[in-house]
């Protein structure tokens, strides 16, 4: 060892955080590489040891369509208008299987990478990002799922078009990981504590997904349900499954004020979860 070496010699210097709110891009970029291995850990092992492999990504979200359109639209007889209810449900179910693989990938992040977190520094922040981009690629395999099928019936000479306000598409997918992310780093540091906490995730998720209008128009449930509408109107993800619906299918209506709320909730909810998520980490070792 050099007693000469000063702090100015060294790489990197690890200290304890010293800000309640901290993101440090400019750490989580010094460990970039760290973040693309746990991106192609995420993608490749999931599904490595499965017979079917990545097969199940376009099994779950076709299979669930099929579901609500026996149960939803031929038993339920909820209208779509001019657009098949097939694919009515299929682009719901696709944007909304992203954001709860977002919620349920990085809602165990400190349970499931104690391992790894008691040997080893890194920005904890890495790994729950880590799951929103690699579950990006998923989201990638299902969309493309959906553009077979809307060709599919356009060449049916099914009255279907796509609207201008698409090329926003992208941004609303980045809200949709945002909160997700949001909501799944506060989730992880509750189950540290209280691990019967996540025994709740997966009712809640479903609970989540009838109230976020995937498998029917936001219209109807104001019309039908007026004393439950506020539940579905105060809900940020209906807005963005209900104008993602608009993008890809041009029905319903976009509302310039839910996307406002949604922006403004998405936000609060990241900014609470990242702050929480920090604290947590300092002393979760002792608690998992």
């Amino acid at each position: 060892m050099n007693d000469n070496n000063s702090p100015n010699d060294w790489l990197f210097e690890i200290t304890p955080k010293n800000k309640f709110f901290s993101l440090n891009l400019k750490e989580v970029w010094q460990y970039r590489d760290l973040l693309f291995l746990f991106v192609k850990r995420d993608v490749i092992t999931v599904y490595k040891q499965t017979v079917l492999g990545p097969l199940w990504y376009l099994i779950q979200p076709l299979f669930t369509s099929v579901t609500f359109t026996i149960i939803f639209n031929n038993v339920a007889g909820i209208d779509t208008g001019t657009v098949p209810p097939f694919l009515f449900n299929l682009a719901g179910i696709t944007v909304w299987n992203y954001f709860t693989a977002c919620l349920t990938g990085t809602s165990d992040t400190f349970k499931a990478n104690a391992a790894i977190f008691g040997k080893v520094y890194f920005p904890r922040i890495i790994t729950p990002l880590s799951v929103v981009i690699s579950n990006l690629v998923k989201f990638g395999i299902q969309f493309l799922i959906f553009i077979g099928f809307y060709i599919f019936y356009y060449f049916q000479e099914v009255d279907l078009s796509l609207n201008s306000s698409i090329l926003f598409f992208p941004i609303l997918i980045v809200i949709m990981g945002i909160l997700g992310l949001g909501l799944g780093m506060l989730i992880s540091a509750t189950v540290t504590k209280y691990r019967d906490f996540s025994h709740l995730i997966s009712f809640g998720i479903q609970l989540l997904m009838y109230l976020s209008a995937v498998m029917y128009p936001m219209e109807l449930i104001k019309d039908k349900l007026p004393s439950y509408g506020w539940l579905v109107e105060y809900n940020p993800l209906a807005y963005i499954i209900e104008t993602a619906r608009y993008m890809l299918l041009n029905v319903g209506e976009v509302s310039i004020l839910g996307l406002t709320y949604t922006f403004i909730v998405t936000i609060v909810v990241f900014i609470i979860g990242l702050l929480v998520f920090n604290k947590t980490e300092k002393s979760f070792i002792d608690t998992v």
